[in-house]
């Protein structure tokens, strides 16, 4: 099995005329995802490639069956669009922009809240069913179907080194989802383990974190209470120093608050496997996940 996406996921693009969300869907086509429709106010009739146009997502949803958007919007507009996917009622949005407002992230929160829609994202690679689906902007290649092992990130660059890693090892993937690393987001740590807790294909968990916040903390306690298989735990920026941002608006740390050994000592406390160098990342692997 998988989670969030399948083979029956049916994706539409908002932004799908813009060169990035050619580019990208064009990637998704070419792996096999299902894109039904893109989104472009004023260009609805035409067609990107076989995909066709339309102008708003009720329209593509009604006339293509979408049931998940990956949002391609610039900032200043995506908030809407993500609201728009919303309204529409898709199960997924996957929003890839970065640089969405944090005051639009906390309209667009409130506005989900009490509708069925899921959000991942912003600012983030995406996620991927290896083999069935992929929706977003990650290297296809160095993924491998098959399981047992369920990777979730904040950062979308170390989201593919330790894919890469498993996949070197003969270890497969049930799924990848990068959930980005904005102060403000839809899908968190939480919801993902809860999700591989659940699905009876995913055997182990990876949980790739970085410095900021307490969603590393939170999730190690919600480990504790909810997680009977292995999670492997990785912290980046253990040389970070305060007060200066880490690449992603999240990662920062503020006085003694959201360092990397405060995150990785409560990991360990939680019964995580936690890897001190993403170098031996793969060979860890190995020795927890003891199967295939």
């Amino acid at each position: 099995m998988s989670i969030f996406v399948d083979n029956n996921t049916r994706l539409l693009v908002q932004g799908i005329t813009g060169n990035e969300g050619q580019f990208h869907t064009r990637q998704c086509v070419a792996y096999g995802t299902k894109v039904v429709a893109g989104v472009t106010p004023g260009k609805g009739g035409q067609k990107m490639d076989d995909i066709p146009v339309f102008n708003t997502v009720k329209e593509a949803v009604a006339k293509a069956g979408a049931n998940c958007s990956m949002i391609f919007v610039p900032p200043p507009f995506a908030a809407d669009a993500i609201m728009e996917a919303v309204d529409a009622g898709v199960d997924l949005v996957v929003a890839i922009t970065e640089g969405i407002p944090i005051m639009d992230m906390i309209k667009i929160k409130n506005f989900m809240s009490g509708k069925k829609t899921h959000l991942i994202g912003p600012n983030c690679p995406g996620i991927i069913s290896p083999g069935k689906c992929k929706i977003g902007i990650m290297p296809a290649k160095i993924h491998t179907p098959g399981g047992p092992i369920g990777v979730v990130s904040r950062s979308g660059t170390l989201t593919y080194e330790v894919v890469n890693q498993l996949s070197l090892r003969g270890i497969g993937q049930t799924t990848c989802v990068g959930i980005g690393g904005d102060p403000v987001n839809g899908t968190n740590f939480i919801d993902c383990l809860e999700a591989f807790q659940n699905d009876t294909e995913t055997k182990g968990i990876v949980m790739v974190g970085e410095i900021g916040g307490n969603a590393e903390e939170a999730a190690s306690e919600f480990i504790v209470k909810n997680v009977k298989k292995p999670v492997i735990g990785f912290i980046a920026g253990l040389t970070a120093p305060a007060g200066r941002r880490m690449g992603h608006a999240g990662a920062i740390i503020s006085g003694k608050s959201g360092t990397a050994q405060s995150k990785i000592e409560t990991m360990k406390k939680s019964g995580i496997h936690v890897c001190d160098s993403l170098g031996s990342f793969g060979d860890l692997c190995v020795k927890v996940f003891k199967f295939k």
